[in-house]
């Protein structure tokens, strides 16, 4: 797109299905090196990601020619097949749904932070609680009924 210029940092954070603990340390590197792969298929900007076994972190530049709605449906898709492909896990899914949260240039390193560090953070938080937090602090209006299963 000629004529487009924007700065757009969204981080994305989706479950997987059931909130199984199904991602292993095993092959949480190489999950998160392919899904880095397909951002920047898109010419998205991957700037951090964090798989823990039950949901994923990520943080990239967006590209404005895709919907963040596209995105996470390319990533959820691929990355699922790429497990059962690579025999990690024969039934694999994400939940339906994701929260995408937009961030300042400014606030960039306090979340990339935040994200590289997820084991230290869910020591003391958990990911219900971790993921409201966030619908709180943006202000976004939420009914429990419709948020990740959690168990």
């Amino acid at each position: 797109m000629s004529d487009t210029y924007t700065q757009l940092y969204i981080h994305l954070v989706f479950a997987v299905k059931g909130r199984q603990n199904l991602i292993k340390e095993s092959f949480r590197n190489e999950l998160e090196k392919y899904i880095c792969g397909i951002l920047r298929n898109k010419n998205h900007k991957p700037l951090a990601i964090y798989c823990m076994p039950d949901h994923i972190h990520i943080l990239i530049g967006l590209n404005s020619a895709q919907s963040i709605s596209d995105l996470v449906k390319e990533i959820k898709t691929s990355s699922g097949n790429f497990i059962k492909e690579k025999n990690w896990i024969n039934q694999f899914y994400w939940q339906q749904g994701y929260g995408a949260f937009s961030y300042s240039k400014s606030s960039l390193d306090n979340i990339v932070n935040y994200i590289l560090n997820q084991p230290l953070h869910h020591q003391t938080k958990a990911f219900k609680q971790e993921y409201t937090d966030f619908l709180i602090k943006f202000n976004v209006e939420y009914d429990d009924k419709y948020l990740f299963e959690f168990y």
